[in-house]
């Protein structure tokens, strides 16, 4: 296999709506660039990109795959991506190591959900964008109304490179903007006959001609006024207008597909080779700490593990994209976020299960590497010279979907723990999380069929029946007043007894609230919870009531009941304890004793305290169409959210609020049902405020009838 210089390697990620045929689409482009010998199709479960067992089942992409064609001298480094939102995380990583977005619309459904929050996604990474019509031979194709959709939705920008000729069955002709003549495609191979643009077409592709050369006049200054002094640009200067358009996103130009029957993919191929950024031509990758990686052979080597996977007959495969350097089989790297060392045993090109063995990987490349015994997704691999590097990692969006699991049988608990470990790895949007305080494995994801997606993993791949179940809220509690409370732990039983007596008050904490002037404080201990907040510990013995050693008893009784509250067996916080007095025996008194006794008095302290329930908000964000947006407000007041503003974008409404956790239990299924499915949100855990006093009684209610239980 050729080793390619970096200004010869171009990195494109396929995007789009479910059902656009991007997989359909590589296909060809794989055919076309000689890499396989026959175009494989979703019905046959024969395509190269969508070969594991999931997928040929559910006949849909669930994880993007990694693939490459050559062309023209180049080499062409594709991702193909999935189209349901569930997996954005996928979508999210191929748009960080690649340089150019092409959005795949299918031309009978137009601009779908899909294509709307790929835009989106475009945009936070600021890559460029080509958009793709395709399936135009389908009898329902509609390119102009497509085309209408795409300027009212993204703006003058997108500008028309083709125009199919007789759009619909029998497709097979395309006007081509740029080379000013008309494609005629004959059969499958992709090859196509240049003929001069009929009568019948000439007025409409000289007006969308003027149109494209002014659009890439305008990418910048010197070729502005080569147009003003020639009314028109050559060639090389449309060329290099194309592609500085296309960096700077002032241009998006439009392609014409059939990737079933390969029409207009190889013109797509000369598109890519010609007209599409290098790595070397986009703006410089960060190191956490701001430093620039050029895209430069000659430096020295830094990689990010972008991906992970776990692939038949190599096991642990990594994914590397090459951002300086060059990157060589048996050479000794340094992990920057861990400071261990690797070794790259093999290299690999990847197009889907099928590999490719290469000797090396230059700056702007994508290979895979197999063995590496400690590096994860978004860790930074380096050369020695460079070892404490970190690349800016891939930021993954935050869960929107909770759920609780367990195995059907218990027997399958450490089994379930090692799959739900194997799977983050492989996908570091789910999260799995093993909560004490809840007693239950926590999954959180992207959405239902996310979660269904794992579901079958597990049931499939790793035999384990498993069962979901309503996540449990993690409550707070706390108090809002100060109460006094004492206890006696008195037990003889024959011998030596037990003796304790526990004089304590309590009060609510804050930052900054003065202390107590009733005692005397002769220690202070100050203990931040794990779970958020604080717990103050005085000690306000005089006159040696209490030994001091008897102390640390004390506070261990009283952290059981802090850790296991009195309401609800939910995390307390934000209290301040004052032990003011006591009593001892000098034969019966020890540790357990003034343990059980703290605790008690603890107890009986907090629940003349004016004890109340915390419960954790939320913000959330919500991307709707605004046609929408009433539906969506209306459904959100319902859940006792507090609005606190909205922004616009586009033909979208942003709505931020405030909303308890309580509330979101499969919310995204919600909101796609309200919205069609157009609509997105992210959620982030801001503070805990108290819940009200109906929802107060009803929990104590609840875990009354669980504890009888």
């Amino acid at each position: 296999m050729k080793v390619y210089k970096s200004d010869e390697i171009k990195n494109i990620a396929l995007i789009g709506g479910a059902k656009s045929g991007k997989t359909t689409l590589v296909e060809s482009m794989l055919f076309d660039g000689g890499i396989i010998n026959r175009i494989g199709t979703i019905e046959n479960k024969n395509t190269v990109s969508d070969y594991r067992e999931i997928e040929l089942y559910r006949q849909n992409s669930v994880t993007s795959s990694i693939l490459y064609t050559e062309f023209e001298d180049k080499k062409i480094n594709i991702i193909d991506t999935p189209g349901f939102i569930d997996f954005i995380g996928e979508i999210i990583y191929a748009l960080n190591v690649t340089d150019t977005a092409f959005i795949v619309i299918n031309a009978q459904n137009g601009i779908e959900v899909g294509t709307e929050i790929s835009w989106r996604y475009t945009n936070k990474n600021n890559n460029p964008v080509v958009f793709i019509v395709n399936q135009l031979d389908h009898e329902k194709a509609k390119f102009d109304e497509t085309i209408n959709q795409l300027k009212q939705q993204f703006g003058g920008k997108v500008t028309l490179a083709q125009y199919p000729v007789n759009c619909g069955e029998g497709f097979n002709e395309i006007i081509d903007i740029i080379k000013m003549k008309m494609l005629k495609f004959s059969s499958e191979q992709g090859k196509y006959e240049e003929t001069d643009i009929p009568d019948s077409e000439k007025s409409k592709a000289k007006a969308l001609r003027a149109t494209l050369i002014e659009a890439a006049a305008e990418s910048s200054e010197a070729l502005m006024e080569k147009f003003f002094e020639n009314d028109t640009l050559n060639l090389e200067e449309l060329q290099q207008g194309i592609k500085s358009g296309l960096i700077n996103r002032s241009f998006c130009p439009v392609f014409c597909v059939s990737a079933k029957n390969n029409t207009g993919v190889t013109r797509l191929l000369e598109f890519i080779s010609n007209f599409v950024p290098c790595s070397s031509e986009m703006p410089a990758k960060k190191t956490l700490k701001g430093k620039e990686l050029k895209c430069n052979p000659k430096d020295n080597a830094s990689a990010l593990v972008f991906k992970t996977s776990v692939e038949q007959h190599l096991g642990e495969v990594s994914f590397l994209k090459v951002y300086a350097g060059e990157i060589t089989e048996g050479m000794d790297m340094i992990n920057g976020n861990r400071g261990t060392k690797e070794k790259i045993s093999q290299l690999f090109l990847m197009s889907g299960k099928n590999r490719t063995k290469v000797e090396k990987a230059v700056a702007g490349d994508i290979v895979a590497t197999i063995k590496l015994k400690d590096t994860n997704t978004n860790e930074t691999l380096n050369s020695i010279k460079n070892s404490s590097d970190i690349i800016e990692p891939v930021v993954y969006p935050e869960p929107v979907f909770r759920t609780a699991i367990k195995p059907v049988k218990t027997s399958d608990d450490e089994k379930l723990n090692v799959a739900l470990n194997g799977m983050h790895k492989t996908d570091p949007t789910l999260l799995v999380e093993y909560s004490r305080e809840l007693r239950q494995i926590i999954l959180q994801c992207q959405g239902e069929l996310h979660i269904n997606t794992v579901k079958w993993y597990l049931n499939n791949i790793y035999n384990i029946d498993i069962e979901f179940l309503a996540t449990k809220i993690p409550y707070r509690e706390t108090i809002t007043k100060s109460s006094k409370s004492m206890y006696r732990h008195k037990k003889q039983s024959g011998g030596s007894g037990q003796f304790g007596e526990v004089y304590l008050m309590i009060e609510p904490y804050y930052e900054g609230k003065p202390d107590q002037k009733e005692f005397s404080i002769r220690h202070r201990d100050e203990i931040n919870l794990d779970w958020g907040g604080k717990l103050i510990f005085n000690n306000c013995i005089v006159g040696g009531t209490i030994d001091q050693r008897f102390m640390p008893a004390i506070l261990k009784g009283i952290m059981e009941k802090i850790e296991q509250g009195p309401l609800t067996g939910s995390y307390t916080r934000d209290i301040i304890v004052n032990v003011y007095d006591g009593k001892m025996h000098p034969v019966d008194s020890n540790e357990i004793s003034f343990r059980l006794a703290g605790r008690n008095a603890f107890k009986e302290a907090f629940k003349k305290a004016g004890p109340r329930i915390l419960e954790p908000i939320y913000d959330i964000e919500v991307i709707v169409p605004e046609e929408k947006m009433g539906d969506v407000m209306t459904d959100l007041q319902s859940k006792r959210s507090v609005i606190m503003g909205m922004n616009n974008e586009g033909n979208y409404q942003i709505i931020l609020a405030k909303v308890p956790l309580s509330e979101m239990n499969k919310y995204s299924t919600t909101l796609s049902s309200l919205t069609n499915g157009r609509a997105t949100f992210s959620l982030k855990f801001d503070k805990y405020l108290q819940v009200p006093s109906d929802i107060q009684a009803k929990l104590l209610k609840e875990y009354e009838e669980q504890e009888k239980e």
